[in-house]
């Protein structure tokens, strides 16, 4: 989890609000029941990244090369 306190806290000192969620209806439901959303102040016309997974660890796996597209600097 150290991964992504560093992930988030990089996002926050570049104008990005983070957020991941455990859905426990969609977990008990077996669905995916992670939420990862990222918008802010890099980000234009509103516009956010999101994804639902089934893991912490495929939310970034989905997420961080949409924000490194967008010019973000995001640890290893």
């Amino acid at each position: 989890m150290a991964e992504v306190t560093r992930v988030m806290e990089a996002l926050a000192e570049q104008g990005v609000t983070v957020l991941f969620k455990a859905d426990a209806e969609r977990m008990r439901d077996g669905r995916k029941p992670w939420t990862f959303v990222a918008n802010g102040a890099p980000f234009r016309d509103g516009l956010l990244v999101r994804t639902d997974a089934k893991s912490v660890e495929a939310c970034l796996e989905a997420c961080l090369p949409r924000l490194r597209e967008f010019g973000l600097v995001i640890p290893d």
